[in-house]
């Protein structure tokens, strides 16, 4: 679903590093990788959106990560599909899963991507309904350029290069 973008960017990622996210850990799904010669853990919070800061929060405490050194990947309705937004810190933006996160970690200044999902196609249409819904064939087309550029955005920050993933492709 255009809910589940971030977890498709997890998914990519592993794929490319031969990482599996499969253990079941800190309220989430998750694997370790090596990704530019540093230790990576990938997580796919097993809870409900909403309450993803508690999965986040608890792998961030078990290995004393703070938040600048952690990325979040989201998905994001005010941007079209196959776009992204890189940030080096922030508010939620309306983002509930987001807000979360910064509510759980207690600070909002840590990396995010947002992954463009589309908005909803009329104003009445209901946004549950909209943000569980499947991409279109056409939409599952422009996702994979943006699989590509979030895994590449990923090592530049992880580099210590925000600003060049910003420039790159935001």
């Amino acid at each position: 679903t255009r809910h589940n973008a971030g977890f498709m960017a997890i998914d990519h990622i592993a794929q490319k590093t031969g990482c599996k996210v499969n253990q079941l850990k800190f309220k989430s799904l998750c694997g370790m990788c090596e990704i530019e010669g540093k230790k990576v853990m990938l997580i796919k919070p097993t809870t409900y959106m909403n309450s993803s800061g508690e999965a986040v929060r608890e792998a961030a405490a078990f290995y004393k990560i703070p938040p600048e050194k952690t990325i979040i990947i989201f998905d994001d309705i005010s941007l079209d599909v196959g776009k992204m937004r890189i940030r080096t810190k922030g508010s939620a933006g309306g983002h509930n899963g987001l807000k979360d996160i910064i509510l759980k970690l207690g600070s909002d200044n840590f990396p995010r991507i947002k992954f463009g999902v589309g908005a909803k196609p009329n104003p009445e249409y209901d946004l549950a309904d909209w943000v569980l819904g499947q991409f279109t064939e056409a939409e599952g087309k422009a996702l994979y350029p943006l699989l590509q550029n979030t895994a590449e955005a990923c090592i530049l920050i992880m580099q210590g290069k925000p600003e060049e993933a910003m420039s790159r492709f935001n």
